[in-house]
């Protein structure tokens, strides 16, 4: 059985969490960046229950100094 990759929302929204606190930003500071007219789209990021987009995900790996590598987290397990 093959298994593919996926990414773990949970662990991303707490890394997106982490890497924005690391990088001096607050919540209000990405809404603004990208835009948006509420929060809503980076509670839902950091909580875990949506993905950024790819676009965003690229505007948020250039505000945060990280690569996109570093803001998702894979579930990478390997066959048995």
């Amino acid at each position: 059985m093959s298994f593919y990759p996926s990414v773990d929302l949970v662990r991303t929204g707490a890394n997106i969490v982490r890497l924005r606190k690391a990088a001096g930003l607050s919540v209000r500071d990405l809404q603004d960046a990208f835009g948006f007219h509420s929060p809503t789209a980076i509670y839902k990021w950091q909580n875990g229950t949506a993905l950024p987009t790819v676009d965003n995900l690229v505007v948020l790996s250039v505000l945060l100094r990280v690569r996109i590598d570093d803001i998702l987290v894979i579930n990478s397990q390997s066959e048995d």
